[in-house]
């Protein structure tokens, strides 16, 4: 693909740097807060767990999608700023990022389900729920993800959208859309639902049998936790959905004209919104992080002798 280095005046509208500027306080807010939890969980020993591991790789997830939409954010912005067209090598890698870093990130989400419906389900299957394993179903999905770009690049589907001032794949019916689609949004997200129903029925089977407390009662925090999962997964889709319109309105007709403008202002709201919802459902978190608001210096007085 030929680069247009040549700066090139273009049309602004009025609304365009206001928006810019919200995506680029909404994505850096993101990015900030993945960085302060991951501190927290990397260096509070109570944190030192397997659901923790497993949070800690969403919040990784989430970091590394904040930045590569921070990057085109602020792309967005500088030419909207100075009424320019321009893009470079720059622009596509943040385009291939944020295709890759959202597969990630929702697939992170579809780890942390797995692991409570095997607690749940399986509990003395105690491999499958050892670090070892988690581990490599973590680099599993993260090296599945980098492969998955790959043909992004080699057909050139990341490209400049002059009028969204954004490098992205062109909205279009064609087979790497739908592959795109369903990878990194329908096959996990559909199976935390898939997994969250399963795991309702059983734990309303487990209490018409007679079992031990502790048992049903930790199924029924297991449940609760993945209840958790799938309201960050409805707030994910609640928010991308004009970004899924826009994709099956490409179906059938041309999609409107700033429709990456319009979909980022939700995809990146969605971002700041996931982060404060994550910290919410993860009480060691806010344990360790009251924890340390809490703690005071000691200051030792001098005695008079």
């Amino acid at each position: 693909m030929l680069l247009n280095n040549n700066l090139t005046s273009t049309e602004i509208q009025p609304w365009f740097i206001p928006i810019d500027i919200l995506q680029v306080i909404c994505t850096a807010f993101a990015v900030i807060l993945a960085l302060i939890f991951l501190f927290i969980i990397i260096f509070e020993k109570t944190c030192h767990t397997i659901p923790m591991l497993l949070v800690a790789n969403s919040f990784l997830a989430d970091f590394v999608f904040g930045c590569a939409m921070l990057f085109l954010a602020a792309f967005s912005l500088r030419n909207d700023l100075m009424q320019i067209q321009f893009y470079d090598t720059w622009c596509l890698f943040q385009g291939c990022m944020s295709h890759m870093s959202v597969a990630i990130q929702n697939y992170s989400y579809l780890l942390q389900a797995i692991y409570r419906y095997i607690s749940i389900l399986y509990p003395t299957r105690l491999y499958y729920q050892s670090f070892r394993f988690q581990m490599f179903l973590i680099c599993l999905t993260w090296i599945c993800s980098i492969i998955y770009s790959i043909p992004l690049i080699l057909t050139n589907q990341i490209q400049y959208h002059v009028n969204d001032q954004t490098c992205q794949m062109p909205l279009n019916f064609s087979f790497i859309t739908i592959f795109n689609v369903t990878y990194a949004y329908l096959l996990p997200m559909t199976t935390i639902i898939l997994l969250y129903w399963k795991m309702v029925r059983y734990v309303h089977g487990m209490n018409q049998r007679v079992l031990p407390v502790n048992t049903v009662l930790r199924a029924q925090r297991d449940l609760k936790m993945i209840r958790r999962i799938v309201i960050l997964v409805i707030i994910l889709v609640a928010l991308g959905l004009p970004y899924t319109i826009f994709i099956f309105m490409s179906f059938f007709t041309a999609p409107p004209k700033y429709s990456f403008r319009i979909a980022f202002i939700f995809v990146d709201g969605s971002l700041a919104s996931v982060m404060i919802v994550l910290f919410q459902f993860t009480e060691p978190l806010k344990t360790s992080l009251s924890k340390m608001i809490r703690k005071r210096p000691t200051v030792i007085v001098p005695t008079m002798t």
